[in-house]
């Protein structure tokens, strides 16, 4: 699969994520049969703005941890009823969807 097909997939993926759910880029690689291009889907999310308008604020890492350079991310999900811990990170016990 070509990088900008791979990255589609990733925005299918995406734009099945329920509002108030996360999910991480692990999953989204697992559910695309590539678990091993975790660090791959975080690029399709660093270009999502080109590419699509999916709710590309519902990926986190996998201990929760929001994009570090977005000051958006949070008060996206916060809007949306997901819950921050006090280290910053989502409660995944709490939202995560996993497909």
């Amino acid at each position: 699969m070509k990088r900008e097909e791979f990255y589609h997939a990733v925005y299918e993926v995406v734009s099945q994520i329920p509002r108030g759910y996360v999910t991480t880029y692990g999953t989204i690689a697992r559910i695309l049969g590539q678990p091993q291009r975790s660090r791959m889907v975080g690029q399709a999310m660093a270009y999502a703005g080109f590419f699509t308008d999916a709710p590309c604020h519902r990926v986190v890492n996998s201990q929760g941890r929001l994009a570090p350079c977005w000051a958006e991310h949070r008060d996206l999900l916060q809007d949306e009823g997901v819950r921050i811990k006090e280290n910053g990170c989502v409660d995944l016990k709490a939202h995560l969807w996993q497909g």
